[in-house]
């Protein structure tokens, strides 16, 4: 059975990693971000005003022109964060079958940005969460910046469709939304008949997942007002992370 709700499903910081165990996914929203990760609001709106500094994605086989990113990969180990040279972004074909098997090299994540303490308090936060979930260990991350617009007069957060990830959890976390309808979140048991809809509004809210046993997606967005926008004022921003034991992705392992 699927439950819709355009409000999520927020969760209290206290229940965040009981109720990822109980179901395999937990929302918080943004003052349950800062009371775990430590982050200060202001810093984090700053932070989001770099996302309209996003290169546009090079690799979109739809021939779309709607996807802007930057991306970075990190190792966390015992709660030390480094960041590792700037390398591809790779998928198999099993998780992503429209731009799996392939090297994406996009453009880095500025260091202007890679240097920031909340950008970094942000990941290692995550890297604790997903401690928790999995037990602790070391956890190889890729964190990507998305601008997702309505240059084509729709935009797709997840043109693969409903997919997984192939990593142990994975966090979305709304930077914000403008002039746009559509981006629902779903959320679907990967060997179940239960699921989720609901829409992320919340600038610095996050969606986390474990991914081994959900499923996800977001929904096109469309200008709010289509006869008075200007596409590229109409906009998703998001930050996904990804986090995977045992290391990067690769199409050489």
């Amino acid at each position: 059975m699927n439950v819709f709700t355009s409000q999520p499903p927020v969760v209290e910081p206290a229940a965040c990693t009981r109720t990822l165990l109980q179901q395999g996914f937990a929302v918080l929203d943004a003052q349950g971000v800062r009371s775990l990760s430590g982050c200060a609001e202001n810093a984090l709106h700053e932070l989001g005003q770099t996302w309209a500094d996003l290169p546009p994605d090079r690799y979109l086989k739809d021939g779309g022109h709607y996807r802007r990113r930057r991306h970075a990969s990190y190792v966390l180990e015992q709660g030390h964060l480094r960041q590792v040279p700037h390398r591809a972004h790779w998928q198999p074909l099993e998780y992503n079958a429209l731009h799996g098997g392939m090297q994406r090299w996009f453009e880095p994540v500025l260091p202007s940005v890679a240097e920031q303490s909340d950008w970094q308090q942000l990941l290692v936060w995550t890297g604790s969460v997903c401690s928790a979930l999995k037990g602790v260990q070391t956890w190889f991350i890729e964190a990507h910046q998305f601008r997702i617009d309505t240059t084509d007069g729709i935009g797709r957060p997840t043109p693969e469709g409903a997919h997984r990830d192939g990593v142990d959890m994975v966090a979305v976390f709304m930077v914000n939304r403008q002039g746009i309808k559509g981006g629902e979140s779903r959320v679907f048991e990967a060997d179940g008949p239960q699921g989720q809809r609901f829409t992320l509004a919340q600038p610095w809210s996050v969606l986390l997942l474990d991914d081994a046993r959900v499923i996800h997606e977001s929904t096109p967005i469309q200008p709010l007002v289509p006869e008075r926008a200007s596409p590229l004022a109409c906009f998703r921003d998001t930050l996904v992370v990804t986090l995977r034991a045992h290391g990067f992705q690769d199409d050489a392992a």
